[in-house]
């Protein structure tokens, strides 16, 4: 399987690694490394996250849980697309 991002999940990781990076930039690149890896898991495991139960065709799109973060991903034949992703502090996206 592909792994895709759009240009939000793109933007919304750089701008959380800035986030943190203005508190501990050590603990930015540990937390974007393990963010990314684990969103890396995803073409072996689509099913990972969580049915995101408003979505139009709710299987489809899902919600995987990193510690605090969220990341939305949309699940397809041959793609994951990973469409936004965010602190849960924030709010959803």
């Amino acid at each position: 399987m592909k792994l895709v991002y759009t240009d939000e999940a793109i933007d919304d990781l750089k701008r959380l690694r800035e986030f943190i990076a203005v508190h501990n930039p050590t603990a930015a690149t540990r937390i974007a490394s393990e963010l990314v890896g684990k969103i890396e898991l995803l073409p072996d495991f689509p099913k990972l996250g969580t049915p995101v139960e408003m979505a139009p065709v709710p299987d489809s799109v899902r919600d995987m849980i990193f510690g605090k973060y969220v990341v939305r991903y949309s699940v397809h034949a041959s793609t994951i697309i990973i469409l936004r992703v965010w602190h849960s502090l924030e709010g959803e996206r």
